[in-house]
């Protein structure tokens, strides 16, 4: 009975009070061992962003190198920042960063309040079975190709047989307008068209975060006589703020991204001055040019601008709000 001592009422060896009081520290690979499940579920998506985001960024020498098909990536001759002065010394690059940053602030700050407004809604609609036929029917878009979704734009606004042309002309006006060619249309039909693909998808994230809110908080909003609005705008929207704020955050850094599939499938030589960006810019000079070492050097332009952007927010909303990414 030498080694057994009293700790808190209890009879412990002293080995295991040596134990609590001087734990062992556990290395990394016991740690690892300890949770293998969980980091065998998390290696698929390792595996996903080391070989599709980071492996590729070997390529970005490119970007300072002459390339050749008899020399590859590593071979060629050092150009230093030539391809970025081009980018910078073509008149036209500025119209192609013009035409990006409007698309995308129609994707990050218009588009911004439906989401959050359709998941307000369906918070409201208390019939389950309701709920759920319609969070279906308006998320499913979102798993459509813009290959077909832009098809179905063709199809609907052709002139003479689109079925706008045909009302139009049903009632005594010329139906022979090619809406998709309209430069003026472009961007509203960029805007609707990824509105109806991305709203319903993007609702889910903020109507969980409207779920998870203490149910409490409205129940004592009543009793002080809000009424709903006011409870959305002192309950509800201050509760899912910090959702609102990362993916916002999350979504600056392809503030000089547009989208190249959509944009790229609505092209045409009517609405070029208004949707070449530096997305299908780069497509263009890099693929159906051969110039891989200029359509890299933006590229680049593009994730430096979207990491300092990002980074900027970052600290604004971390000071300002509390939240932030890291």
């Amino acid at each position: 009975m030498e080694n057994v001592v009293v700790h808190n009422g209890v009879l412990k060896t002293k080995e295991e009070l040596e134990k609590h009081y001087n734990p062992v520290k556990e290395t990394l690979w016991t740690k690892m061992n300890k949770h293998k499940i969980f980091y065998i579920m998390l290696f698929p998506c390792l595996a996903f962003f080391l070989i599709f985001s980071y492996w590729p960024m070997a390529g970005l020498i490119l970007a300072f190198k002459q390339y050749g098909f008899n020399t590859g990536i590593l071979g060629g001759d050092w150009v230093g920042f030539k391809y970025f002065e081009q980018f910078f010394n073509d008149p036209r690059s500025w119209l192609y960063v013009k035409n990006t940053i409007i698309i995308s602030i129609l994707k990050l700050f218009v588009y911004l309040p439906f989401p959050i407004l359709l998941a307000l809604m369906l918070n409201d609609v208390k019939n389950n079975k309701l709920r759920g036929a319609l969070q279906s029917i308006t998320y499913l878009p979102y798993f459509i190709s813009w290959v077909v979704v832009v098809g179905l734009m063709n199809r609907i606004l052709a002139p003479n047989t689109g079925m706008i042309n045909q009302a139009i002309e049903s009632f005594g006006g010329d139906g022979s307008k090619f809406f998709m060619m309209e430069e003026g249309l472009f961007l509203p039909l960029v805007f609707i068209s990824y509105l109806w693909k991305s709203i319903g998808w993007d609702s889910i994230i903020y109507f969980a975060a409207i779920v998870a809110i203490v149910p409490t908080l409205y129940e004592a909003a009543a009793i002080d006589g809000a009424g709903k609005l006011r409870q959305i705008w002192h309950v509800t929207l201050p509760g899912i703020s910090a959702t609102i704020i990362i993916l916002f955050i999350l979504s600056l850094g392809s503030i000089l991204s547009s989208g190249f599939d959509q944009v790229y499938l609505m092209q045409n030589p009517g609405n070029a001055n208004v949707s070449e960006t530096i997305d299908t810019y780069i497509v263009r000079t890099g693929l159906q040019g051969g110039q891989f070492g200029y359509a890299t050097a933006i590229g680049l332009m593009q994730g430096i601008a979207g990491l300092i952007i990002t980074i900027i927010v970052n600290k604004i909303t971390s000071k300002k709000f509390g939240t932030s990414l890291w």
